[in-house]
């Protein structure tokens, strides 16, 4: 295939066709399991069907009005995150980045509006990750993303991750933000300790600075709960949401409260799809299949599941130091005589028919469906420890 797209994508050698559930079909018909879930995207499985009706049912109505407008779809689903969360105000976007780029300029114009142009210090965490834009990515503790797009934005600390001493010297009166990932997904599946969290909201409040948590990956249920911080009992200020927000649709959505949205007030900042109806009838959708009794009990089991399935794996081949993380996003952490090449059992576990993710050189990702089954588990498993025997073997 003539490749006409930029080169800052390695592709993998197959051309997916369609899906179904947790399985996908490629150009030769060829099936994999998906365990990797578009990274965190497909909550939902492939081509859910109530999902495709509900984007069926919005394209004959009403595509795109712009934000001169708001719309039915905007007002339910922003209800919907409001009233299942801390929040009472949505910004829309259109991905995780710009979900975060709106929390960031939030967080700076509040400090602005109330407390004057000193207050400006974003604090963020060593090898986070928050975005490719110039501001998010600069935010992310990661110099390989930044370093080649100098002169980056100011006043941004990096702080070690889950280092509460570090935290607290590093706050000031100057600081606006403090932003952290409940758990570093593309850094390793990382959970933020309860200490460091909460921490950091007792700082926040001290210095009045918004606690910022990026939940674009973690959030919508990923790890049991609607929302990762919920399981810490920290009330955040501003949250960032998008990937299964919209179950493979693209939405994004920044969370606030009363208190910080306005100060964007008119004007100040804006999207030219962010809130389309037809991404919010599909997002909408996705929300009341995602926030139930009946898909959490099956993260929860199917989480425990997986675990053990991967523990197993380990005893069997050494391959795995440690099992880690919450719900349906695991890693599972390769063993010293093995480091640095995640990317390669990435790679040999596709030609086994199993898709997966690495999280940095030493991790390997899993964050399926939350509606993953017992058979395509146990399948996807079976042929991961294939490939697994496979590699300590070379």
């Amino acid at each position: 295939m003539n490749h006409y797209l930029t080169p800052n994508f390695a592709f993998a050698p197959i051309l997916p066709v369609h899906g179904s559930g947790s399985r996908v079909w490629d150009e030769n018909n060829k099936e994999y399991i998906d365990l990797a879930g578009g990274i965190a995207v497909n909550a939902l499985g492939h081509c859910h069907p109530d999902l495709v009706q509900a984007l069926t049912e919005q394209a004959q109505k009403l595509w795109h009005i712009s934000n001169l407008y708001t719309t039915e779809p905007a007002q339910t689903l922003a209800r919907k995150l409001t009233e299942n969360s801390f929040s009472d105000k949505v910004f829309y976007a259109n991905s995780g980045a710009e979900a975060n780029e709106a929390a960031l300029k939030l967080a700076r114009k509040h400090a602005r509006d109330h407390f004057g142009e000193h207050k400006t210090e974003i604090i963020a965490c060593v090898n986070a990750f928050h975005g490719r834009t110039l501001f998010t990515v600069s935010v992310g503790g990661q110099p390989k993303y930044s370093a080649d797009f100098a002169p980056l934005p100011a006043d941004i600390t990096h702080i070690p991750f889950n280092d509460v001493d570090a935290l607290q010297a590093a706050i000031s009166d100057k600081t606006c933000a403090v932003i952290i990932e409940p758990i570093q997904g593309e850094s390793g599946v990382l959970p933020a300790t309860r200490a460091f969290l909460q921490t950091a909201r007792e700082l926040c409040t001290r210095f009045q600075a918004a606690l910022i948590l990026d939940e674009v990956q973690t959030g919508m249920g990923r790890t049991g709960k609607l929302f990762a911080h919920q399981h810490f009992d920290v009330q955040p200020d501003i949250v960032s949401c998008a990937k299964a927000l919209g179950g493979g649709f693209p939405i994004g959505a920044m969370l606030t409260t009363d208190e910080f949205a306005p100060s964007l007030s008119l004007g100040s900042h804006g999207s030219t799809f962010g809130g389309n109806p037809l991404a919010c009838a599909v997002a909408s959708k996705a929300f009341d299949l995602i926030h139930n009794e009946s898909t959490y009990a099956n993260i929860a089991n199917q989480s425990q599941n997986l675990q053990a399935a991967l523990k197993h794996i380990a005893t069997e081949t050494g391959i795995f130091s440690e099992i880690r993380g919450m719900g349906l996003l695991i890693g599972a952490v390769l063993s010293p005589q093995y480091e640095n090449k995640a990317g390669d059992l990435v790679k040999l576990a596709l030609q086994y028919g199993v898709m997966i993710l690495q999280a940095g050189g030493n991790v390997i990702r899993f964050a399926p469906s939350l509606l993953l089954n017992d058979g395509d588990l146990r399948e996807g498993m079976a042929r991961f420890q294939a490939a697994c025997t496979e590699f300590v073997k070379q």
